[in-house]
């Protein structure tokens, strides 16, 4: 039977209950089982702070390793079981299968002898698994993403995800921000690397504790922190404040609106050769065998290397330029329509385009510079992506001829001005985006902050209500 738009119709009442409990094997609802069920809340960060995550690397014991890959194969099986769940509920029953549904199935599983293995994990870990899936869909039927898909041994990432009951933290009182965390069914503490320290008295949020492919391990924990705004970066001997606009691209990795250039580190060129060498060498050995399983490793720790240095190099370029600019200035780039799979002539050369612009890693940059303007009181302008910032003459703001990728410097056929491809670019994304600044900041009533961020297509959003 199909639903007002001829879309399949939910089962729903006592018939979906019933599917559920003789079909599905999904158990009743028993715990407080005369209670009105009500959605579960996420947790709620309190006033004037801010959540941030700190990553340190750990080094387990032989047991704690174990246990964790155990945890991480567990965590795995029941994400692709919930997943398969939901999908056979729905494509065989017409019947809507949530998170509350998922965890009484986790029940079952554990209780089944074939997969009595599980109780070797702690519960929050797996029902934090079920989330991550629930969050999976919430994000497909809201449009955001594809439909969720299986993970897979050895593709996947390894993380196990655990919430304020499934740890302990003792804070050393010696060195405040840093202590003992202990995880579930394990016996002993985490040998952690305290590079920096936590705020002094924070406890812990969540833990996140992930191994990647190198088989480094890392322990990211989440925590409430007041963050306290920088000083106003004003212009010398004026109340105006300090801007600058970024035009991302791949000759340079950033030109800025006064011409400094910062170079594209071109991180995967500069280890191309390695790496071929290393990829040669994996494909002569057998597999399964111990020498292909050591080269795989020499790869995934080349790859690490190259992604710590590249989130290092973008790390400290972004706090720079929020430490001294008030007002930063970017073009609102879709990286995901850039770096799409061109078919047809010159797909090698597309294909070689889409490498260069992974490796810059614009989108990374993007985040970085959004979340540390909200942390530290500064402004991002986002300038529509439709703009000409390329095409228009800084200087009579004359519109010129689509320009070619190749083209680095192109002369202007209304004031004869010569122009560097980048910069000019950057010059016109400053004026555009200080004319969107100063239109938000003027109509806003005294007292009130500007926004965070200003984006040119929810313009009326950032604009007071008249």
């Amino acid at each position: 039977m199909g639903g007002p738009a001829g879309k399949p119709k939910a089962v729903e009442g006592e018939e979906a209950a019933h599917i559920k409990r003789e079909t599905l094997g999904i158990g009743d609802r028993r715990k407080h089982h005369t209670r009105e069920a009500t959605a579960l809340k996420g947790h709620v960060k309190k006033p004037d702070t801010h959540h941030r995550v700190y990553r340190f690397r750990f080094y387990p014991t032989e047991e704690q390793a174990r246990q964790l890959q155990r945890t991480f194969g567990a965590c795995r099986w029941v994400y692709n079981e919930g997943l398969a769940l939901r999908s056979g509920a729905w494509e065989r029953h017409r019947v809507n299968v949530g998170f509350a549904e998922t965890c009484r199935a986790l029940t079952g599983w554990k209780r089944a002898e074939e997969t009595a293995w599980l109780k070797e994990v702690s519960s929050t870990v797996l029902q934090q698994s079920l989330r991550h899936l629930d969050q999976a869909f919430g994000r497909f039927f809201k449009g955001k993403a594809k439909y969720p898909r299986r993970k897979r041994k050895g593709r996947s990432r390894d993380t196990a995800t655990y919430v304020r009951t499934g740890f302990t933290w003792v804070e050393d009182r010696d060195r405040p921000g840093t202590g003992l965390v202990t995880l579930a069914k394990q016996s002993g503490a985490l040998d952690i690397r305290w590079s920096r320290a936590l705020p002094a008295g924070a406890v812990p949020v969540r833990l996140s504790v992930t191994r990647d492919r190198a088989g480094r391990f890392f322990v990211s924990t989440l925590v409430e922190e007041r963050m306290v705004p920088l000083p106003a970066a004003l212009v010398s001997g004026s109340q105006e404040p300090r801007a600058t606009a970024l035009d991302l691209g791949l000759a340079s990795l950033v030109t800025l609106d006064d011409g400094t250039k910062v170079d594209h580190p071109r991180l995967l060129k500069r280890y191309a050769e390695k790496l071929a060498r290393l990829q040669r060498e994996l494909h002569r050995k057998v597999r399964g065998s111990r020498n292909r399983n050591k080269v795989r490793q020499k790869i995934a720790r080349l790859y690490a290397l190259i992604t710590d240095v590249r989130r290092n190099m973008l790390d400290q370029l972004t706090t720079r330029l929020v430490r001294e600019n008030q007002v930063l200035v970017v073009e609102d780039l879709s990286v995901a329509t850039l770096v799409r799979s061109a078919r047809g002539i010159g797909r090698r050369r597309k294909a070689k385009l889409n490498q260069a612009i992974r490796d810059a890693s614009w989108g990374e940059l993007l985040r970085q510079l959004r979340y540390k303007c909200e942390w530290y009181g500064r402004t991002l302008v986002i300038v529509d992506r439709f703009f000409p910032s390329t095409r228009r003459c800084s200087a009579c703001h004359r519109r010129g001829p689509k320009l070619d990728v190749s083209v680095r410097e192109w002369t202007c056929a209304e004031c004869g001005v010569l122009h560097d491809r980048d910069v000019n670019a950057a010059v016109n994304l400053r004026n555009e985006g200080m004319r969107l600044y100063w239109l938000v900041a003027t109509a806003l009533p005294p007292g009130r902050k500007t926004p965070t961020v200003i984006k040119a297509s929810e313009l009326e959003e950032c604009l007071p209500a008249v």
